[in-house]
């Protein structure tokens, strides 16, 4: 049977995950290889200086003392019998929803496996939802990939509601605006230290956003490219590189040198050209 693989950034004994495991357990051999403690908020960072090591807890079930991209990594580049058709990251504890994707292990994990070549998936519920119902529309999604693919460089980031959704929509990353981010305590010693996060988080009111589509009670399906590159910026900066250049120039005191000869090809013998 074809090999799917599921991560998340939760840990590997976390309630989403095993919610994962049941709900696409007859899509084929379903493998676990995930982290073996919490890696919440950890991006999109890979392990380089120290070794990986995963340990067997069960059949198929592995934990990594890494990151969630360490997991994919391992698993995709020949740790398990065969490469993976399908990577399903989640079911994430908490949304992941507009700015939040750049922070969030999992859908690093889903952005790691695209990157590797294979259709990828991140699955976030909100606080206090059903995982089993996240689960299943995972299931869902993952059936119609396995069928018609993605785009090339596409991932799928998706949001459920905590109530029954509605339906499911496709949209596009809203932002989120956070208020009080930085909280200052002092120690017993009197040095000040400080927590990230703090402060409830606000959205744009955009409308075709995550967000919107979630806070409406509709499962939030969001198609994100890999690839970066501001398009249209290319084309309204492209009056910058001649300006810079001569600026650059100018600074270093240089000259346009002249263009490099073309090299004689071996062998061959230049002529003198004939007077007449």
């Amino acid at each position: 049977m074809s090999v799917v693989l599921l991560t998340n950034d939760d840990g590997v004994h976390a309630e989403g995950l095993a919610a994962l495991g049941r709900a696409l357990a007859e899509l084929g051999d379903v493998y676990i290889v995930a982290p073996e403690r919490e890696q919440s908020a950890c991006g999109h960072a890979l392990t380089l200086h120290r070794p990986i090591r995963p340990v067997q807890l069960g059949e198929r079930r592995f934990a990594v003392n890494g990151t969630p991209s360490d997991c994919v990594n391992l698993a995709v580049l020949g740790f398990l019998p065969a490469p993976p058709v399908l990577v399903v990251s989640g079911v994430n504890h908490g949304t992941n929803l507009g700015d939040d994707v750049t922070y969030s292990g999992t859908v690093s994990a889903a952005m790691e496996g695209t990157l590797l070549g294979v259709p990828s998936i991140a699955v976030s519920l909100v606080d206090g939802g059903d995982f089993d119902a996240a689960a299943r529309i995972a299931r869902l999604l993952a059936l119609r990939v396995l069928v018609v693919g993605l785009p090339r460089k596409t991932l799928l980031n998706v949001n459920v509601p905590a109530s029954a959704p509605r339906g499911i929509r496709l949209t596009r990353l809203g932002h989120r605006v956070y208020s009080g981010k930085i909280i200052e305590q002092v120690d017993p010693r009197g040095r000040s230290h400080y927590w990230i996060g703090g402060g409830d988080p606000k959205w744009e009111d955009l409308e075709d956003t995550d967000m919107a589509a979630v806070h409406e009670g509709y499962v939030s399906v969001t198609p994100l490219h890999l690839d970066l590159t501001n398009h249209r910026a290319l084309m309204e900066l492209n009056d910058w590189p001649a300006g810079l250049s001569a600026q650059l120039r100018g600074e270093t005191g240089r000259a346009p040198g002249p263009a490099p000869k073309a090299a004689a090809r071996r062998g061959s013998q230049q002529r003198k050209p004939r007077s007449g």
